[in-house]
């Protein structure tokens, strides 16, 4: 019995003399938990019901971005409820667009203006780009700043783009530079692109988990000193 009580003793000192970056493999702590950064989190249908008056309640959450639309005629049906009580509790909502390289960029652009109204946004509109659907990269880049120069007119702001690092290094290297973005990266170090330009948000998990959420959600977080004054919606 002595002997199970110093080992147990002995495991207690090791953890209070552990580095703060070892917790992680004895408790379930959140990135939100252990820095001063500003954090949110997007939702979309994947998340089914949310309740969203614990999220209201969640000081570590700044903002929400909602998945709008995608392609040309794909709407998100969980959007508008979603849209409605988020706002409700208080949160600062963005809406974004999956994007469809071949899909006429007209038609893109009035699905997603039919959901995402100016009134209701608090912050720019976000386009998620993740595939080429098979064009080649020149065309693909073509297509993309075509639709981004209609948001923006339609707008009147430009969009936050939202891409993964591989991604942008492999296909968008360059061709971005007038835009903020945000960078999905799941590793526990900060995303670093291959051409060195700034990141705006860091969108470092898949798999966060958060009071209000049924299963896992997607989590983000501004880069250094980058605020959220920074993305809020220009109403006119």
């Amino acid at each position: 019995m002595m002997k199970k009580i110093q080992l147990l003793l002995i495991a207690i000192f090791t953890l209070q003399l552990a580095p703060a970056q070892d917790f992680t493999k004895y408790f379930n702590v959140e990135c939100e938990d252990t820095c001063h950064h500003v954090h949110g989190i997007d939702i979309s249908h994947y998340q089914g019901n949310v309740f969203w008056d614990a999220i209201g309640e969640n000081q570590h959450m700044a903002y929400v971005y909602l998945k709008a639309t995608e392609g040309g005629d794909n709407i998100d049906h969980m959007y508008q409820e979603n849209i409605e009580l988020a706002h409700r509790h208080h949160l600062k909502v963005g809406s974004y667009h999956f994007y469809r390289p071949k899909s006429p960029q007209l038609l893109q652009l009035n699905n997603f203006m039919a959901q995402c109204r100016p009134g209701d946004q608090d912050l720019i509109p976000m386009i998620d780009i993740e595939t080429k659907s098979g064009l080649p990269t020149e065309e693909f880049c073509d297509s993309l700043h075509k639709f981004l120069v209609l948001v923006e007119e339609a707008y009147k702001q430009k969009p936050l783009v939202y891409t993964g690092a591989n991604f942008y290094d492999r296909y968008l290297e360059g061709e971005l530079d007038a835009y903020l973005i945000m960078i999905a990266q799941y590793t526990e170090r900060e995303p670093r692109l291959r051409d060195g330009r700034d990141i705006t948000m860091w969108q470092y998990t898949g798999k966060g988990n958060i009071k209000g959420v049924r299963g896992h959600v997607d989590k983000s977080r501004f880069m250094g000193d980058h605020k959220l004054r920074e993305i809020r919606f220009r109403h006119r």
